[in-house]
Parts: structure tokens; sequence; C-alpha cells
């Protein structure tokens, strides 16, 4: 999810999901030892709590990496072993890693020894050729030597040559019944299912077999999927229909237009938000083509959400009835 799910992002699932564990945008060890750290680990309190998902294969550079996240207040640290990009790739870290399950131990025994909080790890079920439930079985018990005991489960493998990231995460086969199976074979680890899950409905038959659930793309275009998870799998609600996002997320625009974000930066992450309504089409396509024209237009959403309304031929409002 790099270059989607910032803080802007999380702050927005944040309000549709009170009771989710939100994840970082994969930062690099050298973006956090080399660059810019206050960029990169920037992040609204009212985000928490949110995991650090980090990127990279030196031991040391991971440990580094996961004490300053410490000091920032992150709630956990996961290690990407699942990206893969050919950027990644040339960086040695992502999914090719799973080449190595020995340097991945070592790389979460490092973190584990660095810091108080959890860490964790994101992974495949293998890559090219080094794919069978056996591979992956043998590489978890090789990573869980380290002490990791959280195990984030992309049910596909990866095809490190070959295939596009978004391929990569559509044409390898859902295998949802070996994150089964692992579970069952290891009951004292904590196994998370990831890959393809797009309801509700799915989430729920998941959790039968799974200790917890990862939503990703489907969370981000069809952000209201995780308020529909809020309102059947916790106890906290705050909203009950689309409409009681938008006071205050043009409330939080306001706050960082005066800190000089761009209204833009904010309301990309909003586009889907009326997916499958009537007008959501107007919807985007107003926000898409107004966002650019003023920066500092911090009531972009109620003029995005009237232009919906009118294109929808309704002056009401545009849910009768909540969740």
């Amino acid at each position: 999810m790099m270059d989607w799910t910032d803080r802007h992002c999380r702050y927005f699932h944040r309000l549709l999901a009170p009771s989710a564990l939100l994840y970082t945008e994969m930062v690099t060890t050298g973006a956090i030892i080399h660059g810019d750290a206050d960029r990169f680990l920037a992040y609204n309190p009212e985000e928490q709590p949110v995991a650090l998902q980090l990127g990279g294969s030196d031991p040391e550079d991971l440990a580094a990496c996961a004490r300053i996240a410490q000091q920032r207040g992150y709630d956990e640290i996961n290690l990407n072993v699942g990206c893969p990009s050919d950027r990644v790739q040339r960086g040695r870290f992502g999914a090719c890693l799973m080449l190595e399950p020995d340097l991945v131990r070592d790389c979460m025994s490092a973190m584990i020894d660095a810091v108080d909080i959890p860490v964790t790890i994101k992974t495949r079920l293998g890559v090219d050729d080094h794919y069978s439930y056996q591979y992956m079985s043998d590489f978890v018990g090789r990573v869980a030597e380290s002490g990791c005991e959280v195990f984030i489960m992309h049910a596909r493998k990866a095809l490190l040559a070959g295939l596009s990231p978004k391929q990569n995460r559509d044409v390898p086969p859902l295998h949802y019944d070996w994150v089964y199976r692992l579970k069952e074979e290891s009951p004292d680890l904590q196994v998370i299912i990831n890959g393809g899950i797009g309801s509700v409905d799915e989430v729920n038959g998941h959790l039968e077999h799974v200790d917890g659930v990862m939503l990703g793309r489907a969370a981000y275009h069809t952000p209201w999927l995780l308020a529909e998870c809020q309102q059947q799998l916790f106890e906290k609600q705050i909203l009950k229909v689309r409409e009681d996002i938008i006071e205050p997320m043009s409330l939080y625009i306001a706050r960082q237009v005066s800190s000089g974000v761009a209204v833009k930066h904010i309301s990309r992450h909003l586009l889907g938000l009326f997916q499958g309504l009537p007008g959501a089409k107007a919807w985007r396509r107003y926000l898409s083509e107004n966002a650019y024209r003023d920066d500092n237009n911090i009531d972009l959403l109620n003029q995005a959400l009237a232009t919906m309304k009118k294109t929808a031929g309704k002056s009401r409002c545009i849910e009768a009835t909540p969740l």
C-alpha cells in the first residue's frame, strides 16, 4: 500500500473503524535512517493503535528503525516479506526474502530484542518455484524461532519475474486452506489472513478458522467496508451512514490546510466513499476535477456531496437507513 495508506488516509479510516489496527505504508529502513524520518514516521495521535510496516533486510538497520518507531509511539512493528515489486527486490527486501528464511529469522530476532512492542511479519505462501504448503510451513517455523508470534499471511505466492505487482495481487491462485491448516498445526501462533477479501461475510467466514483478517485494497477502494466491519465485529460504532464522515473529515481538512497541506492530498483517499450508491460517480468526478484547482478549499467535501445529491436526483440524505 505504498503511497496509499499515508497519515491522511489512516485518519479517515480510523473514523470509519475505531477498533481496527491500522498499518502504515511500507517504509524502508534507508528512508528512516538516511532520509527524512519526520516525514515518513509522522502520524496523527487519533490514528492509534497504528503499526509501522518496515522494508529492509539488515538486522542492525531494522533494529535501529524499530527503536525509533517505539520512541515515536508506534504500537507495533511489522516486517514486509510479501511485496514483489522490482524496486523492492533490488533493495533485497519484500517477497524475495522468503528465499532466505535464516536472514528473516535474524531480522526478526534483532527487532524483537530491540523493542518492547510487538514485532510481526507479513508474508506470502511462497515465491516462484519455492511454493508448497511444506515450504511455507517450514519458512514460518524458521521465522518463529526468533520469537515472532504473529504471522500475516497473504494467501498467494509471489512471482518475482513476469508479473507486475498488480498481477501478483490477482493472478496467483488463493489458498486460504493453507492458511487455515497453518493455524490448525500451529495453534500457539496468531495467524492473520489477507488477500482477495472484500465483504463482511467473507471476513466472518475467515474468522472461523484464523485469528484475524487484514484488509488492503478492498478497504481503500470501498472504505465503507471498514464501517461495516466495525458495526458487525465490535461494539463501538460512531458512524451510521456515509454522510456522517463529511463533517469530521472537513474539520480535519481545515486543520491540515492551516498547516500547509493541500486539500488534494487528503481528498484523494475519499474517492470510494460512496461506491455502489447513486451519485457515486459524480462524487468521484467532482473531487478529482476540483481538488487540484484550489489547494485551500476546505469546503470541497460538502461541495462534492451537494453535486452528488443533485446528480442522483435527491434532496434528502443519500442513505435513508443506517447500517
